[in-house]
């Protein structure tokens, strides 16, 4: 009887450590968004917050008609929803004002919140790829099966080193907190509707 009533003991001990470790993980993985947000930032890798947010658009610019570079488009996704750019790649002359459209279709029958992080190839691309507006900016809200078209708006920096001709643009597409419900509307059978 004494061991059976140790054997509970240690189970019950045991049980405490397991749920102690998996708030722990649920935990870490909660704050790993923001941290990883922080790292990034500091780096100056994938990041989050572009400072080209408000860039105006460019005036009476001088467009390089002597060099052509291909950007190149790129779309992953991590969440439920299908996500690519609507072409594969476009030729635009350093200077140029050039318009890409992205293509995001959630396949939930609920809303979800999302958020894009670009990334360039070749890195040192970043600082000339110059964006006026883009879905990236902010966090994307997708109703329940919407289907949406995206633009980006950006035009390359003249002083991209001439020895770069193609640049990748590629966005990581993924949903932020969780499952979101949208505003509390009335429910069938509740009789408020």
């Amino acid at each position: 009887m004494a061991t059976s009533v140790k054997l509970l003991r240690l189970n019950r001990r045991t049980l405490g450590k397991l749920v102690v470790v998996a708030i722990m993980m649920f935990g870490f993985g909660y704050a790993l968004v923001p941290v990883y947000r922080q790292i990034c930032e500091v780096l100056g890798i994938n990041v989050l917050t572009q400072k080209d947010g408000f860039v105006a658009a460019p005036t009476n610019t001088q467009v390089d008609k002597s060099r052509t570079i291909t950007i190149e488009l790129d779309g992953n996704s991590q969440g439920p929803w299908r996500f690519r750019p609507t072409t594969r790649s476009i030729d635009v002359h350093p200077g140029e004002l050039a318009t890409v459209m992205y293509e995001v279709v959630n396949t939930q029958g609920r809303a979800v919140k999302a958020q894009a992080i670009p990334s360039y190839a070749p890195q040192s691309a970043t600082p000339h790829f110059m964006k006026v507006e883009c879905f990236c900016f902010q966090e994307q809200t997708l109703a329940a099966n919407e289907a949406r078209q995206m633009p980006v708006v950006f035009f390359i920096d003249p002083k991209l080193p001439r020895e770069v001709k193609n640049i990748t643009l590629s966005y990581t597409f993924f949903e932020i907190g969780g499952a979101f419900k949208a505003a509390a509307g009335p429910k069938a059978g509740d009789g408020t509707g």
